[in-house]
C-alpha cells in the first residue's frame, strides 16, 4: 500500500478557501505538527498557491512552520513544489528565478519540484525547454528529485522517455483523483501506465475539495461561493456513493474521509488531501492503520460508476 501525504493549496487562497491569516495561521501551524507525528509522507506546495497579494504565501508559511520544527521531525517530511509554465516563463532557463524564489520562500527545504502542467495542447514548444530546465537542476545537485502534474497517460510517456533520454529518472505524476473523479484508475490508462513506468502516482483533491466528507442528508456549508456552487451540484448527485463510504466507515470505525482516502491507495495512489486543521490531519494519519477489502473497494468503484455527475476537470490537464 502506498502512503499518505497532503496538499497546501488552502494555505493563502482567500477565493476558494477564505483564509484569513489571523485567524488560520496558528492552526496551520499545528496541522503540519500533527501531519508529521502521525507519519504522513509528504507535503506538496507550488509557487502559484495564494490569491492576489498572497502569492507565494503557501510556499513561505511551510518554510517557516519547517524552520520552527524540531529538525529530527521535519526531516521525516519530503517536500515538494511545483511550479507554473506562465507564459513569460521561457526556455531552458525559463524557471531559474522562480525555483531559487520557491527554496527561499521554503527555507532551502525541496525534496522534489514538479512541472505543474503541461503546455503541449496550447503552447507545445514552451514544455520540454522548461522540463529541460528542471532536468538541469537535478542534474546539478540543486534538487534530488523530479515529477510531473496534470499530465495524461500518452504526455506522461512521451515525457518519461525524454528524461530517461538524459539519465534523468521521473519521480512522480500528480492528478486529480477521488471517488467523483474516478477516470484516471477506472477508465483511463494513467494507474496502468504508472505501474509499467514506475512512477509514483499522487492524488490531488482525493475528498473532491470536502465533498467526500459530507455524510448523505447533511447539508455542506461552506465560506466562500466557488464551492457552495460545487457544493449544490455534487452533493445531491452523490448521495448514493456517499451513503455507501457511510456504511464502510461504520464498519471500520472510521470516518468518511478516511474511506476515501483508502480508496486511492487501494488503487495504487498515494492521496494528498489538503490539510487546515489539526484534527484533520489526525484523522487523515488514522487512515494508514487499515486497508479496504477487496469486496469493500468493489463496492465503491460501483457506486463511483453510478454518480455521473463528476468534479470539474482541470483546464490544464493534458492527454
Amino acid at each position: 500500500m502506498t502512503g499518505i501525504g497532503f496538499g497546501t493549496w488552502a494555505w493563502g487562497n482567500q477565493l476558494l478557501w477564505g483564509y484569513q491569516p489571523e485567524r488560520d495561521d496558528p492552526d496551520l501551524a499545528a496541522t503540519l505538527s500533527a501531519a508529521v507525528q502521525g507519519g504522513l509522507s509528504l507535503v506538496d506546495t507550488a509557487d502559484s498557491y495564494g490569491t492576489g497579494r498572497l502569492n507565494g504565501r503557501s510556499e513561505r508559511l511551510l518554510g517557516q512552520f519547517l524552520r520552527a520544527m524540531d529538525p529530527v521531525q521535519s526531516q521525516k517530511l519530503k517536500v515538494a513544489t511545483k511550479l507554473a509554465p506562465f507564459p513569460w516563463r521561457l526556455g531552458r532557463s525559463g524557471f531559474k528565478r522562480a525555483f531559487d524564489a520557491s527554496k527561499e520562500r521554503l527555507g532551502g527545504r525541496l525534496d522534489r519540484i514538479q512541472l505543474h502542467w503541461s503546455t503541449a495542447r496550447y503552447a507545445p514548444w514552451q514544455e520540454l525547454p522548461l522540463l529541460d530546465g528542471l532536468g538541469d537542476l537535478v542534474e546539478q545537485g540543486l534538487v534530488p528529485e523530479l515529477g510531473l502534474s496534470n499530465v495524461g497517460p500518452k504526455r506522461l510517456r512521451f515525457l518519461h522517455e525524454h528524461l530517461l533520454n538524459r539519465g534523468i529518472s521521473l519521480k512522480s505524476v500528480q492528478v486529480q483523483l477521488s471517488l467523483l473523479a474516478p477516470e484516471p484508475v477506472l477508465h483511463g490508462e494513467l494507474a496502468d501506465v504508472c505501474r509499467e513506468l514506475g512512477v509514483e502516482l499522487l492524488a490531488y483533491s482525493p475528498l473532491a475539495l470536502g465533498i467526500l466528507a459530507i455524510p448523505p442528508g447533511v447539508q455542506g456549508t461552506t465560506a466562500t461561493m466557488l464551492r457552495s456552487r460545487l457544493f449544490q451540484r455534487l452533493l445531491p448527485a452523490s448521495e448514493d456513493l456517499r451513503a455507501v463510504m457511510v456504511e464502510i466507515a461504520a464498519s471500520r470505525s472510521s470516518s468518511m474521509a478516511q474511506v476515501a482516502l483508502n480508496w486511492c491507495r487501494a488503487h495504487g495512489a498515494c492521496p494528498i488531501p489538503g490539510l487546515r486543521r489539526p484534527g484533520q490531519a489526525i484523522d487523515v494519519t488514522q487512515a494508514l492503520q487499515w486497508t479496504l477489502s477487496e469486496a469493500e473497494r468493489q463496492a465503491l468503484d460501483q457506486a463511483s460508476k453510478k454518480t455521473v455527475v463528476r468534479m470539474p476537470a482541470n483546464p490544464f490537464q493534458s492527454a
